[in-house]
């Protein structure tokens, strides 16, 4: 990981911005993993890949989030400009147009159905975007959109060091069920990390979708993984019905939620909020397929 500070952005954008070299550079709350993101006065804020991995995140996002913006009837993060690689800061980066609102919370949000009906809406926007010269899914933006299998061993490995509460046969049954079909028809947009982090809330309802960097074309299963990860049963069936796919949609859309949650279970300090995270994604995962 590249140690991004104020003091380098403030850096870049006085040398590559001097126009901007008066403004306020702040960090956000929740400045991100992948990329981190600073405020460039009011309007504005800049966002650094945090690795090399991420850094062709940049190239797509000035290439399509123009495209998108006028497609969509929510705000999405508006390109401004592109900086280039410096000595101290060896990857291009981007000033964006900035987007009033707080990450989502279940404490934030007025209605949860709602929220949930709000975000599907969004997403059927999304998908509906011309996706024939899009980015297909594959190492660029971590295989969403392509096929789940890429993660099998991974998966099963964590699995059969699971002890303690978790039966691993069901969740190999689980594992296995996401993993017996495969997307047929035509690639369609997807976000690509569509999670509480990337979401913004306005008066109780949501107002904005950021951080298109895992972005492509393919099977849109994993932009379901809100349905576990977040909502609760009323809101999970409203927001799955509500995107009007097949049950083996919805089941790849389950494999990858259970995935991350096992990832982050175990490659967390056990008791840590990443870690108890994971835990609970899992347990909403298990409750739910019990109830198929």
């Amino acid at each position: 990981m590249i140690q991004i500070t104020i003091e380098l952005v403030r850096r870049l954008i006085d040398s590559q911005f001097p126009k901007w070299r008066n403004l306020d550079i702040k960090p956000v709350d929740k400045s991100g993993h992948d990329n981190r993101t600073y405020r460039l006065g009011n309007e504005m804020t800049v966002r650094l890949p945090s690795h090399e991995r991420y850094a062709s995140a940049i190239e797509k996002e000035l290439t399509w989030l123009p495209i998108f913006r006028p497609l969509l009837s929510l705000p999405i993060p508006i390109p401004i400009a592109k900086g280039e690689p410096a000595d101290d800061y060896p990857l291009p980066w981007s000033i964006n147009r900035w987007i009033d609102g707080d990450t989502v919370t279940h404490d934030n949000i007025l209605d949860l159905n709602e929220f949930a009906e709000d975000l599907a809406r969004f997403l059927k926007e999304l998908e509906a975007i011309d996706a024939s010269r899009g980015i297909p899914a594959g190492v660029q933006n971590f295989h969403r959109g392509g096929n789940l299998s890429v993660y099998d061993n991974e998966t099963r490995s964590i699995i059969e060091t699971l002890s303690g509460p978790y039966d691993q046969k069901l969740l190999t049954e689980i594992w296995d069920l996401s993993l017996a079909t495969r997307y047929q028809a035509a690639p369609l947009w997807l976000h690509g990390d569509v999670a509480v982090g990337n979401l913004l809330v306005k008066n109780g309802r949501l107002c904005g979708v950021i951080d298109f960097g895992t972005m492509g074309v393919g099977d849109p299963s994993s932009d379901l993984v809100m349905a576990w990860n977040f909502f609760d049963d009323s809101s999970r069936e409203k927001f799955l019905n509500s995107m009007n796919f097949d049950e083996d949609t919805v089941h790849r859309a389950r494999g990858w939620a259970l995935w991350k949650a096992l990832i982050t279970y175990a490659w967390n300090e056990k008791g840590s909020e990443a870690s108890n995270w994971g835990k609970y994604v899992m347990d909403t995962i298990i409750q739910d397929y019990k109830r198929l």
